[in-house]
């Protein structure tokens, strides 16, 4: 594949998940602190765009150590990306960004100064992606009669 298709099957793993785990670095202890977040919007790029509160752990964690990494995961595919975030006030960036689940979740309007865009800006993503549960289960059956080892399906890491 080329780097164009390899970002382009990336962005295709990624479309359509509205859950990823965003792991920042603790900022008193340095650990890796994980915790789920709603993609607002995923960028052909390797852009990630979440919404978030400006007190919270994870803008005070992005704001002290910017690098990060955000996992996603649905059956057969895997991605984890791994780049370098901001969290900010920005309205117009958070109106763009807005819908019904941030209105309900935020209580407020897009412009409140409660209100973070955290964007992440990929370097670097790692993808496993299988060929489904059934061809999953043959190649596991496969596996046990030959004694070779199943394939697993494809996994790349992609410079974004």
């Amino acid at each position: 594949m080329t780097h164009h298709d390899e970002t382009a099957h990336v962005h295709e793993l990624i479309g359509g998940q509205r859950t990823a785990m965003l792991t920042t670095i603790h900022e008193q202890t340095g650990a890796l602190t994980s915790r789920p977040m709603t993609l607002q919007r995923a960028d052909e790029d390797g852009t990630l765009w979440f919404l978030g509160a400006t007190d919270s752990a994870a803008a005070h964690e992005i704001q002290a150590h910017p690098d990060v990494n955000v996992a996603f995961t649905k059956e057969g595919a895997w991605v984890s990306v791994a780049g370098r975030a901001e969290a900010r006030h920005d309205p117009e960036r958070a109106k763009d960004l807005w819908n019904e689940f941030a209105e309900t979740w935020f209580q407020v309007e897009p412009d409140d100064p409660s209100v973070a865009v955290i964007r992440v800006d990929g370097d670097t993503a790692q993808y496993w992606d299988s060929p489904g549960k059934a061809a999953t289960v043959v190649e596991m059956v496969k596996a046990r009669v030959t004694g070779d080892r199943p394939d697993p399906g494809g996994s790349n890491t992609v410079d974004l």
